[in-house]
């Protein structure tokens, strides 16, 4: 097996977060190698993936309200970011699907462009006066962390040798990011906002049935498809058997319909007595049911 293809398959075996990691990992040693070992200067290039400040450069590169999410400058700025995406990634795709967990995500990128633009247009020369452009995926790992830490408040996060309940991790960064408000890298903090209000409107909606993410999931769906590949398919003759019929059904959606209703139960479970309430072989069955989402 090439170098190429050991790579490809590593990568296909990440899950939908472990890949949103590595893409922004290799965006940073991308910019790097070039700054630091070829000389070559990235200003003019990167900057048109960037935030602008102002909303009139922002429609001219209307891309960048999802790209500046990619780019990361500094080692400690991307460490610290895709530590905790990692880290919280791995609970959020135990509970729920992957497409979720990307919706929450990019959602978190999208809300945390727009409050910067919004308060950058309402405070133009007084508060957002030394504001640069906006880059870094910190609003949407906020909006993971705090969906989490509404929708499973009791789920108890190991650090070190003590656990904490992930409501008060949440509590933490937010009041992290009200003290940044005041500091130099406010306009990064706002958009910090941006990731924390849709990551506790999406988890507290979600409790109550209505998954507000899936209109923007049939956008970029749509999106995606537009880069796809059409094919050619070749009609072919289909015989229907009736064999393997449960009630109706195939095994397969018999035993997906099963799956789900115990998914479910497992969730209530989690959200009356928290993730530590669990016996082992139900957190092996939702851990076995988030990586074949």
């Amino acid at each position: 097996m090439s170098l190429t293809e050991d790579i490809k398959y590593k990568y296909a075996r990440l899950n939908v977060l472990e890949k949103v990691i590595a893409v922004n990992v290799i965006v940073f040693a991308v910019i790097w190698l070039l700054k630091n070992l070829f000389r070559v200067s990235t200003n003019s290039f990167s900057q048109w993936f960037e935030l602008p400040r102002e909303l009139g450069d922002m429609i001219m590169q209307p891309w960048s309200i999802f790209t500046y999410g990619f780019l990361h400058y500094d080692f400690w700025h991307i460490f610290f970011n895709m530590l905790v995406l990692y880290m919280v990634g791995r609970i959020f795709l135990n509970l729920l699907s992957p497409k979720m967990a990307l919706n929450v995500y990019f959602l978190g990128i999208l809300f945390g462009a727009v409050l910067y633009i919004l308060v950058g247009q309402l405070f133009p020369s007084t508060y957002f006066l030394e504001v640069g452009p906006l880059r870094g995926a910190s609003a949407g790992v906020m909006a993971i962390l705090i969906f989490l830490s509404i929708y499973v408040p009791d789920t108890e996060f190991r650090v070190f040798s003590f656990n904490i309940k992930l409501w008060y991790i949440g509590v933490v960064f937010v009041l992290i990011d009200f003290i940044g408000l005041f500091g130099d890298n406010r306009g990064g903090y706002i958009a910090h906002f941006g990731g924390t209000l849709i990551g506790y409107l999406y988890a507290t909606q979600l409790q109550k049935g209505t998954d507000i993410g899936k209109g923007f999931e049939k956008f970029m769906d749509s999106v995606s498809a537009l880069f796809k590949p059409k094919s050619r398919s070749k009609l072919k003759t289909v015989h229907k058997s009736k064999k393997g019929k449960v009630a109706g059904h195939s095994k397969e959606e018999f035993n997906e319909f099963n799956n789900q209703k115990k998914i479910d139960l497992i969730l209530d479970k989690i959200s009356k007595s928290g993730y530590e309430s669990l016996s082992k072989a139900e957190k092996e069955f939702l851990f076995k049911a988030g990586k074949n989402n």
